[in-house]
């Protein structure tokens, strides 16, 4: 499992890829598999094994291409030392060493599959397999080698849920005008709420962007918050009666909706993305195609049930889920004998090389790497290995798994959503078994579904 150099696993406050990565490598574990997590700086996961390519995350150079190079780089040198029979890169450059790579490298596509960026996922070709985070998302390159549609996802019983709100409204993201922020303050202001505005504004473009749309409209009814962590983030999610989420562009996923429904917090929306995969307007958000609507759509949101908004993540987008699908994609992939290619060359190891001599132990966990179960090897050996007991800071590990996929899976798009073709690649529903009555959120008793 490749993570993005940019931060920890999980980040401490901004970095929702790396958040998704260590919620799939825990539950991946839990379903019995053996996972090297390939990232920077530190983690708190179930990863049989860690290597960290950067003693800290570069979060400062956020943005720039060179790190992501040389990440993708020394990713792909400590792959040829590694046994393993899946990759799962997360990052954006890593891809394009999966040419040649003997095993196959499945990537999830976190961001724009148009413009530059299509051009880049189609430059790849055959070379990887893709999985979208939403139908939306795949919708708009069709010709791409998908793999798989998979929804990122939550450990609900880690967001406290709350009925009784507080009357402010919420903008939480980066300080972007594809975001749209601008838009949450004029409606919030034109509803007579006031706001508060918490994401990141680090990048030369976000500070243009923050000084000319932002600043001017602050005032004693909008607050801007700046960065959250993880603890002031489910705060102010639980507390506001609305959040808001104005994207002006095609957001391939926006995993602070989620976030914010397993708050009790209903989510007001353009109808942009993935917006009508993830709300179900009228019940868990109000959504509307037209800015000028917002302010209004606002008001409605204040009405709608709390408990019906936790519900639908606890359906719908638990990190069990989401496990269970990538198996299942990886599962598939792995009986394509397409899907392996030739042998990859052997290298020297240079100075950077993260062997245990150079690491601290406790960040370079011994252990196989990631294995899938023996009748799906294509006639492969089964393996054995025992993981290592974690670190004494690591995460608490979800409850042994217990959902598995009876089909695959048919998206109730909005009608109005316009996507490109129906998901009939996904062909009817999936079934979700659940042993033992419950669907639980790490055997939380404040998450899951009856």
């Amino acid at each position: 499992m490749v993570a993005p150099p940019w931060f920890d696993v999980p980040p401490p406050a901004y970095g929702g890829v790396e958040a998704v990565v260590a919620d799939l490598v825990d539950d991946l574990a839990a379903r019995g598999h053996e996972i090297t997590l390939i990232g920077a700086g530190r983690h708190l996961t179930a990863a049989s094994r860690f290597i960290p390519l950067w003693p800290e995350p570069p979060s400062e150079r956020l943005g720039e291409p060179f790190p992501e190079v040389v990440h993708a780089a020394r990713v792909a040198a400590v792959l040829d030392d590694l046994d393993v029979d899946i990759v799962h890169d997360h990052s954006m450059a890593g891809p394009l060493l999966g040419r040649g790579r003997r095993i196959p490298t499945v990537i999830t596509v976190h961001g724009p599959v148009v413009g530059e960026e299509g051009e880049y996922y189609h430059a790849l070709g055959n070379s990887v397999r893709m999985v979208a985070i939403s139908e939306a998302q795949r919708s708009t390159a069709p010709g791409l080698p998908w793999a798989a549609t998979v929804h990122n996802a939550i450990r609900a019983g880690t967001f406290p849920f709350r009925a009784d709100k507080e009357p402010f409204a919420l903008f939480l993201g980066r300080m972007s005008a594809s975001k749209g922020p601008h838009l949450a303050i004029d409606a919030a202001r034109a509803a007579g709420v006031p706001i508060v505005l918490a994401g990141k504004c680090s990048e030369p473009s976000e500070h243009v962007y923050f000084e000319r749309e932002i600043k001017p409209r602050l005032g004693g009814d909008v607050e801007f918050y700046g960065v959250a962590d993880a603890a002031a983030k489910r705060d102010l999610l639980s507390r506001a009666c609305v959040m808001m989420f104005p994207i002006c562009w095609e957001e391939p996923f926006g995993l602070v909706m989620i976030e914010a429904m397993a708050c009790g917090t209903p989510v007001v929306a353009l109808r942009r993305g993935s917006v009508p995969e993830i709300l179900v307007n009228g019940v868990t958000g109000i959504i509307t195609d037209d800015p000028a609507r917002l302010p209004a759509a606002l008001d409605l949101a204040r009405k709608l049930d709390p408990a019906a908004c936790r519900a639908h993540v606890a359906a719908r987008f638990t990190t069990e889920l989401m496990a269970a699908r990538y198996e299942d994609a990886y599962l598939r992939i792995l009986a394509d004998p397409g899907a392996s290619v030739s042998s990859a060359v052997q290298v020297s190891r240079p100075a950077w090389w993260p062997m245990p001599d150079r690491v601290p132990a406790s960040r370079y966990q011994g252990g196989a790497a990631a294995r899938v179960p023996a009748r799906y090897q294509n006639g492969r050996t089964p393996r054995t290995g025992t993981a290592p007991a974690l670190p004494a800071t690591a995460r608490q590990s979800p409850a042994p798994a217990r959902v598995s996929l009876l089909d695959r899976e048919r998206v109730q798009a909005d009608s109005h959503h316009g996507l490109a073709k129906p998901a009939r690649h996904l062909r009817d529903y999936v079934g979700v078994v659940v042993e033992r009555g419950r669907l639980d959120d790490r055997g939380s008793s404040r998450g899951g579904v009856a």
